[in-house]
């Protein structure tokens, strides 16, 4: 074996080429670096070359295993396969060992390989004292009985960098004391959503602040065989912010009874598309003139929102549960802030196989998101994945980058995280996701969750210490 500590170039730019949504530290995912191991790709066979890695910290890498021990592992393996081979015109373990290797040739070839080179390679990599990263990218590799096995890999690893002065990066610390104008804020929009809508009795014109109630029907300027645009005691708020400009001129002054003309163009940027830059011609029937009415602040509005008795109670609840929002919101902006400036002040590169793992885990965390919006599956493959993934990339490796950063300052702090604290994040994940907390740990166990979440925890720690130390 001769390892070589060469740096090798990125094998191909075009893969992460072809390959908004803003998260907060604990929304994260971690990347489970732990193991340190290097597994040769199953073919065992050279890389197409469309897997990227970061030059900046890239190693390559090259064995050779000397001729007596490949010719070795080919006897033993192709023995193995004479066991248990059923080939024509032969008894059972009488096989010869040329028919043997001729008959299953790839097979013997690959188990030879994952005799040899895993464990030695993983040796090697060591050797080198550097952490790989992801899967090693195979572009060299000779397997034959009788010639020694030759192979050469590039991998990525994780970056050497110093973390000096970290306790002097800060940022500005806002106060996450809830403002009397934000608590009336709160209340008035809750006073809102439980406003009605009541018929105006007198007899008077639409103005500013009503709701007309109103029949219309449009035609869309050179689209004479298309459907009209119909519409029956529809509401609409003169001037308000959801209202065309054109309909509120139009109905502002009129009266219940009357018929009306309306010319809309709409915007290029309309919501909805077959509008967009459209002109059409509306006739609109005034039916109604209705009056939004806001609820009383009083009692009897607290007990029909819920387990309130007075207002009070009502207030206090409020104040309560927007301050916590705003102290959540507040403390995940400033961690965020801070996270932004370390990864300004320290400049080191990040490895692409993180950079993807965190472009896998938002494009994830997008799609549920869309699920749960109802967007169906088959609408989902129609997604433009190269694109999305692209829009992805910088949020990625600011993620990533944030996350070494945290492992190398959990570090330097001695930051752990405790057995019975994952215990009790794996039990809070089993309640939300309606599974047994047993099958679930064994489940994270096998698949590497439960690292992951531990890795994790222990970054939202290092967060947590260091938004504490920042001066208010």
């Amino acid at each position: 074996m001769r390892p070589t500590d060469t740096l090798e170039a990125t094998p191909d730019t075009e893969a992460a080429e072809a390959t908004h949504q803003h998260d907060h530290l604990h929304e994260h995912d971690g990347h489970d670096h732990g193991s340190g191991s290097v597994h040769r790709p199953a073919d065992a066979e050279p890389s197409t070359g469309i897997q990227t890695f970061n030059p900046e910290c890239t190693r390559e890498l090259v064995l050779d295993i000397p001729v007596e021990e490949v010719s070795k592992a080919y006897g033993t393996v192709t023995g193995n396969f004479r066991k248990y081979a059923k080939i024509p015109g032969f008894r059972a373990g009488k096989v010869p060992d040329s028919v043997i290797k001729r008959r299953y040739a790839s097979e013997i070839r690959k188990e030879v390989v994952d005799g040899l080179l895993p464990q030695r390679f993983n040796r090697a990599v060591l050797d080198l004292g550097v952490k790989p990263v992801g899967q090693p990218q195979v572009i060299e590799l000779t397997v034959e009985d009788g010639l020694p096995l030759h192979v050469k890999a590039v991998f990525e690893y994780l970056p050497e960098f110093s973390i000096d002065g970290y306790q002097s990066v800060i940022v500005e610390k806002p106060s996450v004391e809830l403002a009397e104008e934000e608590f009336q804020r709160e209340l008035a929009q809750l006073r809102e959503s439980r406003a009605t809508i009541e018929p105006v009795e007198e007899d008077r014109a639409l103005v500013d602040g009503d709701w007309a109630e109103i029949g219309y029907s449009g035609l869309v300027e050179g689209e004479a065989e298309a459907a009209p645009l119909d519409g029956e005691n529809e509401l609409v708020e003169i001037g308000g912010k959801g209202t065309i400009e054109a309909f509120t001129a139009v109905l502002r002054g009129a009266r219940p009874g009357q018929e009306l003309k309306a010319e809309v163009v709409y915007p290029a940027n309309y919501a909805e598309p077959k509008l967009a830059s459209k002109t059409v011609a509306y006739t609109v029937q005034v039916k109604a003139i209705k009056k939004r009415i806001l609820p009383e602040l009083d009692d009897d509005f607290a007990k029909e929102l819920g387990n309130y008795e007075n207002l009070a109670q009502l207030e206090s609840g409020i104040r309560q549960y927007a301050g916590n929002r705003k102290r959540r919101s507040v403390e995940g902006e400033t961690k965020d802030r801070l996270l932004a400036a370390l990864c300004a002040r320290f400049a080191f590169p990040v490895p692409e196989a993180l950079v993807q793992e965190q472009i896998d885990a938002r494009l994830e965390r997008g799609l549920r998101a869309l699920a749960a919006q109802g967007m169906e599956t088959e609408q989902m493959r129609k997604l433009d994945f190269a694109r999305l993934r692209a829009a992805q990339r910088d949020g990625a490796v600011a993620e990533a980058k944030a996350s070494l950063l945290l492992d190398r300052i959990a570090q330097e702090e001695n930051v752990t995280v405790e057995e019975s604290e994952v215990d009790r994040q794996v039990t809070l994940i089993a309640l939300q996701s309606g599974e047994q907390a047993e099958a679930l740990r064994e489940r994270l166990t096998q698949n590497g969750g439960l690292s992951r979440i531990r890795e994790q925890m222990r970054r939202e720690k290092v967060a947590n210490l260091l938004y504490e130390r920042l001066p208010a």
